[in-house]
């Protein structure tokens, strides 16, 4: 039997590679600042700017959806702990 699981597609129509992957709509946040010595870091006091790199839930976001490269996004996580630690920040969300 020729079925949609049998490998008998017919004539359905292909994905493009673009299509396959899953779009993220959220723009992107600039997470960095940088010293007048030239040095970069995440202000963990800047709570408005760590919210939007954290979900909903209080989770991270990917480095996916928020765009900054793999020393950014650990910087970020420690911001966020410090945020958190000094209770700028909650460890997870109050709505339920």
């Amino acid at each position: 039997m020729a079925g949609p699981r049998h490998g008998g597609g017919g004539n359905r129509e292909r994905r493009e590679k673009q299509d396959k992957f899953q779009t993220f709509s959220r723009p992107k946040v600039k997470a960095t600042k940088a010293t007048t010595s030239g040095e970069i870091y995440v202000d963990y006091k800047d709570t408005e700017t760590l919210r939007k790199l954290v979900s909903g839930n209080g989770k991270l976001l990917t480095r996916k959806r928020t765009g900054v490269n793999a020393m950014d996004q650990r910087m970020v996580a420690q911001a966020v702990k410090r945020a958190r630690f000094m209770a700028l920040m909650p460890y997870v969300s109050a709505a339920f």
